[in-house]
């Protein structure tokens, strides 16, 4: 058994990184799915979609739930799927988050959780001499 992995995005954005992240694999060695939340969504029609898929993929591990931007519908349909048991979300989600989870899919649920949220944070830099942190301590 492994954790499942679910995610849960604006538009088509889960299936990009999902299949941008699964190029470098021979296979999704994650039993993933992905919910695709429109502008013109139901988002109790989206919650019943989420809460379908999010058992199809919990193999009895657990499942991480990916998401794009906090406070967002997205977010939002993937926060209430805290009430169901082994679910932790993650929101922020990036490319290179997702390929952290899937390198480490043998990890217990809280252990992936960590580190895909490392893998995520770790990638992300500024490029540039303007890009130095400017001093706002006047």
């Amino acid at each position: 058994m492994s954790v499942g992995l679910l995610l849960i995005t604006h538009n088509r954005l889960g299936d990009e990184l999902l299949g941008t992240a699964t190029t470098t694999f021979a296979h999704c060695p994650l039993n993933a799915a992905v919910v695709r939340v429109s502008d013109s969504c139901d988002p109790d029609a989206m919650f019943a979609e989420a809460s379908r898929k999010r058992a199809e993929v919990d193999s009895g591990d657990g499942v991480l739930v990916l998401t794009d931007v906090f406070g967002s519908t997205p977010s939002n349909i993937a926060s209430r799927l805290l009430g169901t048991p082994q679910t932790i979300v993650v929101a922020g989600v990036n490319l290179p988050m997702m390929i952290r989870a899937l390198n480490y899919c043998q990890l217990s649920l809280i252990e992936l959780a960590q580190k895909a949220v490392s893998g995520g944070r770790e990638n992300i830099f500024m490029f540039g001499h303007e890009a130095e942190t400017p001093d706002h301590s006047d």
